[in-house]
């Protein structure tokens, strides 16, 4: 499966928006395969890897975020399950799943009735080390500001905003991925 295929089925006439999609997604992949390859013993497959981080943003098309050229209907938090939704349909169950889990470092269902997200209820929070790993990646890179990698701590601040929860949880991702 060649996920640009998957991308260009869904952003062919925005072309602005599948630059930054497909800059992104290639950020968060590379991130990602660089772990892998640093660390073999977590037995993560790299071609799985390269297609989900490749499609985890998939539904940011439907939201509205106009700084991004996204001009969709929904609030962006939803992009995680809607992008599920889509790769569900394209039969891509596992692709989905990371799609899904990958806002954040996770939002708990606890957080989406306290927030009172527009999301349907649920836990998205990532589960496999494979939704973890991209989900970690993810962090690095805005698709506010495209060219520009996030160092370790502005990460770790931007965290902040969603709790200590959230901030442990991406420092044990970062003790098992890059020390």
């Amino acid at each position: 499966m060649n996920p640009i295929d998957i991308i260009d089925k869904y952003y062919n006439e925005q072309k602005e928006l599948r630059n930054i999609l497909v800059t992104h997604s290639e950020q968060v992949a590379n991130r990602a395969l660089k772990i892998i390859d640093n660390k073999p013993q977590l037995g993560i497959d790299r071609n799985f890897i390269y297609e989900a981080a490749m499609l985890h943003d998939i539904g940011i098309f439907l939201c509205d975020a106009p700084n991004i050229f996204c001009f969709g209907s929904h609030h962006y938090i939803e992009h995680g399950y809607l992008g599920a939704e889509i790769l569900r349909k394209e039969g891509l169950p596992q692709h989905a799943l990371i799609a899904e889990r990958h806002t954040g470092t996770g939002i708990t269902m606890e957080q989406i009735e306290m927030d009172d997200l527009p999301i349907p209820v649920g836990n998205y929070v990532p589960v496999s080390i494979e939704e973890e790993l991209i989900c970690y990646a993810d962090k690095f890179y805005s698709k506010s500001h495209i060219n520009e990698e996030l160092s370790l701590s502005t990460v770790r601040s931007n965290l902040w905003r969603y709790g200590f929860e959230s901030v442990q949880r991406f420092d044990n991702w970062h003790k098992k991925f890059e020390e």
